[in-house]
């Protein structure tokens, strides 16, 4: 199942989320954007659970004030 999760950082910590999020070995892409969003990164798990670990994972990161996932349909 494909993700894409919408990160909002702290202001001035987006380069430390970004490298943070790269870790991750489900993150296919992460990119930094203008917008509403910081950051968004695309990821590839196997099923729910394996995104919901992904994502609780991810929003242990400091630097992070909130993220949104996109699940495929």
């Amino acid at each position: 199942m494909k993700v894409c999760i919408l990160i909002r950082v702290a202001p001035g910590k987006g380069k430390a989320a970004l490298e943070a999020v790269k870790r991750f070995s489900a993150i296919k892409k992460v990119h930094l954007v203008f917008g509403r969003y910081d950051i968004v990164a695309f990821a590839e798990a196997q099923n729910y659970e394996a995104v919901s670990t992904l994502t609780a994972n991810i929003n242990s990161i400091k630097e992070l004030k909130s993220t949104e996932s996109l699940i495929e349909a």
